[in-house]
């Protein structure tokens, strides 16, 4: 495949357009706080439609990950930044200033603090609680190296959903998930059901990468069988020619089909499409 042909993107990949000064007001209500949010950082194709919902998923420690996945915008090979001790109550402010009833918490991986960087989505938790007492939390952590003490502080915090993703099929882990290993997201999600039965947990498949509906099926077992019972499918598309190219562009007919395949297996809430995304609707799921 060419570079021209894989740039050239089917037309159910067209992402919707929201409203300029609807747009502006969340950019410059996170801007102005010097707060982060994965829909700029992961060049979302959904954030102008959230955006004029006044919806964004929060991203915290900064804008720089630690590790290199082959798929993912986000910045990354360099320092971290420093955390910012006020981050907890910028994030609360602007959740507050957007009205939101529903807020996702996600973060870089930060390997390099000692816990992971677990501590600051418990104080980021407790701050929009304190400020927004009857606001959901969901949670969208990266695997804190599969410590224990880690996933159990946040899972203590009473998120509603903890969501974790699994990103792709075993066979492809390595080259999609660097730094990551699918064995260790199993376990993460099951130290999530282990410490509170009642936290919903979720997560997600990325597909576009070379796997087939047979390994997607397999995964989709192993997640059920970890008691996650939400899950979200999407369309990988290529950040830029740094990294993965796209295999394959799944019709809106394959991913109705993987829809079917995972309510099958028992996944009780499921979302399947070209432009979905682990954030995406996330409060109706």
């Amino acid at each position: 495949m060419s570079a021209k042909e894989e740039l050239r993107l089917p037309s159910w990949l067209r992402p919707q357009i929201g409203k300029a000064d609807q747009i502006s007001e969340v950019q410059q209500i996170i801007k102005q706080r010097g707060i982060h949010t994965i829909c700029e950082e992961g060049r979302c194709p959904n954030r102008a439609e959230c955006y004029s919902q006044k919806t964004a998923t929060f991203l915290l420690m900064g804008p720089t990950c630690t590790r290199a996945c082959g798929f993912c915008q986000v910045d990354k090979g360099h320092q971290p930044m420093p955390l910012d001790p006020d981050e907890a109550c910028k994030v609360a402010e602007a959740v507050n200033l957007l009205g939101l009833d529903y807020v996702v918490l996600t973060s870089v991986a930060r390997d390099d603090l000692a816990d992971q960087g677990a501590s600051v989505f418990v104080e980021t938790i407790a701050a929009i609680k304190r400020s927004r007492p009857h606001a959901k939390i969901e949670v969208l952590t990266p695997d804190f190296r599969g410590d224990r003490r880690w996933v159990e502080m946040v899972t203590l915090a009473k998120p509603v959903c903890y969501n974790h993703n699994i990103e792709t099929v075993k066979r492809l882990q390595g080259k999609v998930r660097r730094g990551a290993k699918y064995g260790r997201t199993l376990s993460v999600l099951a130290m999530v059901k282990e410490i509170d039965a009642q936290v919903i947990t979720k997560s997600g498949l990325m597909v576009g990468h070379g796997e087939t509906v047979e390994e997607l099926t397999e995964t989709m077992q192993d997640l059920y069988a970890v008691g996650c019972s939400s899950l979200t499918i999407g369309q990988y598309l290529r950040p830029s020619l740094e990294h993965l190219p796209v295999i394959k562009y799944w019709t809106p007919d394959e991913f109705e089909e993987l829809g079917a395949i995972a309510k099958q297996i028992g996944f009780h809430h499921v979302r399947s499409g070209a432009l979905v995304r682990s954030s995406y609707h996330a409060s109706e799921m």
